[in-house]
């Protein structure tokens, strides 16, 4: 128990000491244009980054190109203080419609297992800042695993989502059979997997996979309105909420109870916590630095 609460109080520190850098915007390695993603950063307080997915003739078919973007633009807004939310979403009918499968289709099992095949596909899923998936279209095979490593799922009301991978000879590989069973159970999780089904976003919504369902054509604005509401608020407490309900996610109920405890008594040595509170008595807007 105290090791724990030791840790948790470092994590506060830890963050509360800011590190030194120069905020920027993502462009890409040695100035190069970005070739499979666009970005831009929105909102009223420019606090929300968003990142479109950008093979539409591919239907934004995840290559490692694409990916390695993906994972540069994150990096970058993790580490850019203005950026409280990232959005991912999608061009033209796709969120994205799986990997790229000419890419793997060569792939041999020595070399998945030496190159570490799709490790670096993970990047989503362990960033620290808020990530909402805005799926516009096919979510499948890699495409719904994708959605499923970000925080919250908004779906459009054409969104489909699935995971055919049994009917190329393989099987998800980059969370499918793991985070898929864990949001829907086993017994659904099974019928997609094994069937290579899609479903609804309204099917999506009714299992739990997805948060709230919207017409395609106000999806983005939808999910930025949700951003900017979570950017209102502390972003030191807001990546202890997150890791909190994360921990809910991949432990037991009473390890989850002590990290959820220890991480609130852990609030209370910072001054957002104060300054939250004392905005509530004194019935005024409260001002968070972040510390």
């Amino acid at each position: 128990m105290a090791s724990l609460s030791r840790a948790i109080l470092s994590g506060v520190k830890s963050a509360i000491r800011a590190p030194n850098y120069n905020a920027y915007r993502y462009c890409c390695a040695a100035n190069k244009p970005l070739e499979y993603i666009q970005t831009e950063v929105v909102g009223e307080k420019k606090s929300v980054a968003v990142i479109t997915l950008n093979r539409p003739k591919a239907l934004n078919a995840l290559c490692n190109g694409l990916m390695t973007e993906v994972s540069g633009a994150l990096e970058a807004y993790e580490k850019d203080p203005n950026i409280s939310v990232v959005i991912i979403t999608g061009t033209g009918k796709a969120f994205a419609a799986g990997a790229d499968i000419k890419e793997m289709q060569n792939n041999t099992y020595p070399g998945c297992i030496l190159g570490n095949f799709l490790n670096d596909w993970t990047r989503v899923a362990r960033c620290q800042k808020p990530v909402i998936a805005a799926v516009n279209g096919f979510a499948l095979g890699g495409g719904c695993e994708l959605a499923m490593m970000c925080d919250i799922i908004y779906a459009g009301d054409k969104a489909k989502f699935g995971q055919p991978e049994i009917a190329l000879g393989t099987i998800p590989g980059a969370g499918g059979t793991q985070r898929l069973t864990r949001v829907v159970g086993k017994s659904k999780a099974m019928e997609l997997c094994l069937t290579g089904n899609m479903i609804s976003a309204e099917e999506a919504e009714k299992m739990g996979l997805v948060s709230k369902v919207v017409p395609n054509d106000s999806l983005l604005n939808e999910a930025i309105k949700l951003a900017e509401k979570i950017s209102s608020f502390s972003p030191l407490t807001v990546q202890l909420c997150k890791e909190a309900v994360n921990t809910a996610y991949e432990t037991t109920l009473q390890e989850g109870l002590k990290f959820e405890r220890r991480t609130f008594h852990a609030t209370f040595a910072t001054k957002d916590r104060l300054e939250g509170m004392s905005a509530f008595v004194e019935k005024r807007p409260a001002k968070f630095v972040s510390e």
